[in-house]
């Protein structure tokens, strides 16, 4: 493009989650993605960094906002209180305004970490993290009733570990479930109509499947599945003149053993189990565990759903903590306890400002998490290679005083998890391969430079590089930059700077999401992501 480049005024964010960029580059270069291989190109591409842990809740609202989680405030799955009961993070907990806040009308669909739905100027279906579709999933009324009658068994996930044995069927599900969303995609479009500023749509299931299957030539064949949808969403977005942002939250690649973060922490002395004393000692001592105690509700009748669903939330954690089974949190001694880490390597410290049987004086902390990084580093495998990674969380999330303490994560090809284990390693089991820090960004539209390469993309910089690109303003607050190596020379964005804009999120609703997340915990440790 030279002369007087024309802009647009209206985006497209194509979600696909976990996608890598090395796959897209080899299978682009192979002639086996073309639209993709178009997207380069056409537009501009190139890896793009995920946060800090590279996981789904941390980095969709980032690609979203423009922020880190110290600013959207969302550290992972579960938000863990000052007395160690945990609730899942919803879309109540997101500090700063999304796209769809400052962008409309706006129609987003399946994105992760949007459920409770938000009343936007549009449309809105939510994504994971989304109970079931018993749910106010779905706005307006009317997209739903849409939704009931063109895809009448629309679910919002798969149950993982029925497939953990059955691959092929497993295939076939995330087939259906990708054509599903499709089929969302369409009628979210067909509402539309020519009335739209923005578009974000996601795609999970090139995650979920990786998950459990990583073999190149059926990951190949979901990969032209995506690479179809693509060339549906650059002829749509063509047909109005809008820019294309095609991005992932990370990467992913194979991983060959487990590391059980709160293994080293107990064998280091910084973490205590409970005794097993009193009721949950007496039913261990008899070998009654949790899966003993659901199963034999499950043959009489009574589902552990019909439980979570009848009795109230303290009444089960109460329960929990007597039953023994894989219920980390509970399986802990706080009172003799220093540092634990818990969700997707968020390392606290034990001090007694924070949490209500801490046992760390705060003013120790800062000696303590270099006493602990020690400790991490020194984890390695049999050739000396180090095994873990950390880093500090007043640095990842400065404005935040209430961010996990340490981030602890495997190094690639390994993953880190919480549970407390009797050895520091475990085999993967089901899990083929889980989430890298590298994944992609692709964009295209009348003032994107064709063939420019993106350098030091960052999951923040979408949300900027957009705004500025349709010639709307970026938050003040903002983390990201706008990737100036996206745009032609001669375009709009190439000319104006930056323009600066105050921004707040709008009044929510502030009550409590009280619902049954019991289905979407299933899920999540179907995947590995919770123990």
């Amino acid at each position: 493009m030279s002369g007087s480049t024309p802009t647009s005024e209206r985006a497209f964010v194509l979600g696909l989650d976990g996608v890598p960029w090395r796959l897209i580059e080899q299978w682009c270069e192979a002639g086996h993605l073309p639209n993709f291989g178009r997207l380069r190109e056409e537009g501009a591409s190139g890896p793009l960094e995920s946060t800090t842990p590279p996981t789904t809740p941390l980095a969709w609202p980032s690609i979203a906002t423009g922020v880190w989680p110290d600013k959207h405030g969302i550290y992972g799955f579960q938000n863990l209180s000052g007395t160690y009961s945990h609730e899942m993070y919803t879309s109540r907990d997101l500090r700063q305004p999304s796209l769809w806040d400052q962008l409309s009308p706006a129609h987003v669909g399946n994105v992760p970490m949007t459920y409770p739905v938000s009343e936007i100027d549009g449309s809105m279906v939510t994504g994971m993290m989304t109970p079931s579709t018993d749910q106010s999933f779905v706005h307006p009324h009317a997209l739903r009733e849409n939704l009931e009658r063109d895809i009448p068994d629309y679910e919002i996930s798969l149950d993982y570990p029925e497939y953990a044995d059955r691959l092929e069927a497993f295939e076939g599900a995330v087939d259906d479930m990708l054509a599903a969303r499709r089929q969302l995609m369409d009628l979210q479009m067909e509402r539309a109509g020519d009335d739209w500023q923005l578009f974000f749509f996601v795609y999970t299931a090139p995650d979920r499947f990786q998950h459990l299957v990583w073999e190149m030539d059926r990951l190949l064949e979901h990969y032209q599945q995506l690479d179809e949808i693509l060339g549906e969403v650059i002829a749509y977005t063509d047909r109005h003149d809008a820019d294309l942002y095609v991005v992932s939250d990370h990467g992913f690649g194979e991983i060959e053993q487990l590391v059980y973060v709160n293994h080293i922490l107990e064998r280091e002395g910084y973490l205590t189990r409970r005794e097993d004393e009193g009721t949950r000692g007496a039913l261990a001592s008899l070998g009654i565990s949790r899966d003993r105690i659901t199963g034999a509700l499950e043959r009489v009748g009574i589902s552990e759903e019909v439980l979570v669903s009848r009795l109230p939330r303290t009444l089960l954690d109460s329960v929990a903590e007597q039953i023994p089974g894989d219920h980390t949190l509970y399986d802990v001694d706080f009172e003799q306890t220093t540092a634990f880490v818990h969700d997707a390597g968020n390392c606290y410290i034990n001090d007694t400002e924070r949490f209500e049987n801490g046992t760390v004086d705060p003013a120790d902390v800062p000696e303590l998490k270099a006493e602990l990084t020690d400790i991490f580093d020194s984890v390695t495998t049999d050739d000396g290679t180090k095994l873990l990674t950390v880093a500090d969380g007043d640095e990842l999330f400065p404005t935040d005083d209430h961010s996990p303490d340490l981030i602890v994560n495997a190094i690639d090809g390994y993953e880190s998890r919480n549970a407390i284990t009797d050895e520091p390693l475990g085999d993967t089991g089901t899990y083929a391969a889980s989430h890298r820090s590298t994944g992609i960004m692709l964009c295209r539209g009348p003032s994107i430079e064709p063939g420019a390469t993106l350098r030091g993309a960052r999951v923040v910089d979408v949300a900027p590089t957009l705004l500025h690109g349709i010639g709307e303003p970026v938050p003040k607050n903002a983390d990201g930059r706008v990737l100036f190596d996206a745009f032609d020379s001669a375009a709009r964005p190439s000319k104006t700077k930056v323009e600066r804009i105050a921004v707040s999120r709008a009044d929510r609703e502030e009550e409590d999401v009280d619902e049954d997340f019991d289905e979407v915990e299933d899920r999540l440790k179907g995947l590995g992501y919770m123990e």
